[in-house]
């Protein structure tokens, strides 16, 4: 038997995520990671990599599920599109939960279908009351139909809609006030915002809903310009995370606490222990918290 079969006998943990650092989970790095018994918190997968009824991918994750909590990642349900939801899709989701138990499950403030076509991005919505009804629906029908809470992620965005009439903040804080949702908040997406509309990252954070975070992201970033000469940075997941998000996030772990934090990298992934490091660095952060919490109550 393989490795990897053998592993699926194997009684399945059932445990939340913990309040530790994580990776995007890899195809390539499911061999090394389960030969080393790699000492990380969790690993987090995209949904719609797994809606197939088997094969090899199936048999990587339960190999994964086996040994670690998991992560529900969506890209694909189009939370904030025009239309009603694929209920086929939603069949899908549901299954998958089922299936792996994740301890989190969670979803992107973004829509990428229109009518039939499904595109291969996570666009922005307009911050409006009729948006913003629409969103809250969406929720709740993916929460009525998963069974459980999902977790929103913040998006990155590049350009504003004259459409808005209200913040991104205000966004968010009335969406969870309505569904009862959590909030995914991911730290890179922030630093990308606010450069790209000149705002403050730090301003921004001071405001946002921490009360509702159960998961933080952490990514890459790839820097350019736009047609005036201004800084652009594009969420393009295809490098290490940056200092100053490192520095946003160690001042969101200090108000916030130590919370489940992913490292994305999803494009020229490295090998598996360029990756980890990443997600060693976020952990000493997770760690240095934990530290000062005990000695406060001390």
């Amino acid at each position: 038997m393989t490795q990897i079969s053998q592993l699926n006998t194997r009684t399945r943990i059932a445990s939340p995520v913990p309040c530790r650092a994580g990776a995007g989970l890899k195809p390539e790095h499911v061999p090394e990671i389960l030969e080393t018994r790699a000492d990380i918190g969790f690993f987090e997968v995209h949904a719609e990599n797994y809606m197939g009824a088997g094969g090899l991918p199936h048999r990587q994750l339960e190999a994964i599920r086996s040994e670690y909590p998991l992560s529900l990642h969506g890209v694909g349900l189009s939370i904030g599109g025009d239309g009603p939801l694929d209920k086929a899709h939603l069949a899908r989701l549901r299954e998958l939960n089922r299936r792996y138990e994740p301890g989190l499950f969670s979803e992107h403030l973004a829509w990428s279908t229109h009518d039939t076509v499904y595109l291969n991005d996570l666009l922005p919505v307009a911050y409006n009351r009729k948006t913003l009804l629409r969103v809250c629906d969406h929720i709740d029908a993916v929460q009525e139909a998963v069974g459980r809470r999902m977790l929103l992620e913040n998006p990155s965005t590049y350009a504003a809609f004259r459409q808005s009439d209200m913040s991104e903040l205000a966004f968010l804080r009335e969406i969870v006030t309505r569904t009862g949702c959590g909030l995914l908040l991911d730290v890179n997406n922030v630093h990308v915002s606010c450069v790209n509309h000149q705002g403050s990252a730090e301003d921004y954070l001071a405001e946002f809903p921490l009360y509702a975070v159960c998961e933080i992201h952490l990514g890459g970033h790839a820097p350019d310009v736009d047609d005036e000469g201004r800084p652009l940075l594009i969420d393009a997941h295809d490098r290490e995370v940056d200092e100053a998000v490192w520095k946003l996030y160690q001042d969101v772990v200090a108000n916030l606490g130590a919370t489940p934090t992913l490292i994305e990298w999803d494009n020229d992934v490295p090998s598996w222990p360029v990756l980890f490091k990443e997600v060693r660095r976020a952990e000493t952060v997770l760690e240095t918290s934990r530290r000062q919490v005990l000695h406060n109550a001390g």
